[in-house]
Formats: C-alpha cells, sequence, structure tokens
C-alpha cells in the first residue's frame, strides 16, 4: 500500500527528474545529450585578403620598382652611348654602375648605340633579407633583345648580333636597402641560361 509520504516523495523525484530533462533541453538543437556536450566546431571564414598577404609584398615591390627604374635609365644610356641627362646614379652603385659605364666607353669607341632597348621581363624577387644591418634582396629577370639594334652611327647601319647570341637569357641583380631606398649593386647577365 502507497502512503501519502510515498507519493511526496515519488512526485519529488519525478519533478527533479523533469526539472533535469528540461536544463538539459535548455538552448539545445534537438540532437542528443552526447552532442550537446561536444566542443563547439569550428567556425570557418575566409582569410581576409590582408591577413594572408605576403608580410614581405611591399618591400618586394619596392625592389622591383628600383630595379626598373635602374633599367630604363640604363635603356636611356645605351640609346645615346653615355650616363648624361640620366639618373643612372641614383639606382645603381659604384659596381653596378662601373660595368655600365664599360659598356658605353666600347659603344663611344666603336660609334655604336643601342635602338629599341633590351626588355626584361618576369623580373622577380628571389631572395629577401630584411634581418640583415643591410637588407639585400636579389632579382632574377628574362632579358629579350628581339627589339634590340646595335646601330653604327658611322656607317648608318645595324650592326646584327652575333648568330651565337640567344636572343632570350637570364640576368640577375644584387640589391641593398640603403636610407634612400633600394639601389642595384650588382647586374649580371648570365647569356648561357636562356629563358
Amino acid at each position: 500500500m502507497v502512503t501519502a509520504r510515498q507519493k511526496h516523495g515519488a512526485a519529488a523525484i519525478g519533478g527533479a527528474v523533469a526539472l533535469a530533462f528540461a536544463l538539459a533541453g535548455c538552448g539545445g538543437n534537438g540532437k542528443d545529450d552526447k552532442a550537446s556536450s561536444a566542443p563547439p566546431a569550428a567556425v570557418t571564414t575566409s582569410a581576409s585578403p590582408m591577413a594572408s598577404a605576403d608580410p614581405k609584398a611591399a618591400e618586394k615591390r619596392a625592389v622591383l620598382t628600383a630595379f626598373d627604374a635602374m633599367w630604363a635609365e640604363r635603356t636611356k644610356a645605351y640609346a645615346q652611348a653615355d650616363a648624361k641627362g640620366t639618373q643612372l646614379e641614383k639606382y645603381a652603385t659604384l659596381d653596378a654602375l662601373g660595368k655600365i659605364r664599360i659598356d658605353l666607353a666600347r659603344m663611344r669607341e666603336a660609334g655604336t648605340v643601342v635602338r629599341g632597348g633590351s626588355k626584361q621581363t618576369g623580373a622577380a624577387v628571389t631572395v629577401l633579407d630584411l634581418t640583415a644591418k643591410t637588407p639585400k634582396a636579389s632579382v632574377s629577370t628574362c632579358i629579350d633583345l628581339s627589339s634590340r639594334e646595335t646601330y653604327d652611327t658611322r656607317k648608318k647601319a645595324v650592326v646584327p648580333l652575333p648568330t651565337n647570341q640567344p636572343r632570350r637569357y637570364v640576368a640577375t641583380a644584387g640589391l641593398e636597402k640603403w636610407p634612400g631606398g633600394w639601389i642595384v649593386t650588382t647586374y649580371t647577365p648570365e647569356g648561357a641560361r636562356t629563358c
């Protein structure tokens, strides 16, 4: 026989169980308790362009801009066989500038200039060391001679390129970051490496 006291205890237990189920269901998603006790799934968002960008991208652009500026001034100098009126000294140090000046002296002696100019394409920063006392970079590019002509100003004639001269070859440049910005310290045409 069930007494009133037993009925009251059973009701209290039943209420506690109901309350436990109600609390377990709060905020639930209708799935079992194991799923609700699992850690939340990781939220995936697409990374912002700034977060995934190369942290050295701005310096690489600055390196390539300096190299392009040196190349443009070099092209001007070769077109007149003289560095006068160019800003080569702004973009190239003594070593790189010295090699260009030797070329220009030879051109003046031979009475030649370069028309059309050599094009450089696909320039890329291959090394960038910003931790050095003087930051350093290396650039590799492809030199294209297809539109270049060496012109003899005395004979008024185009001088053909040597038959063994590749029309496209690799060149490399070394740059350093000075107080005024990046400057070309070395320039090395690698005629044996075609591109």
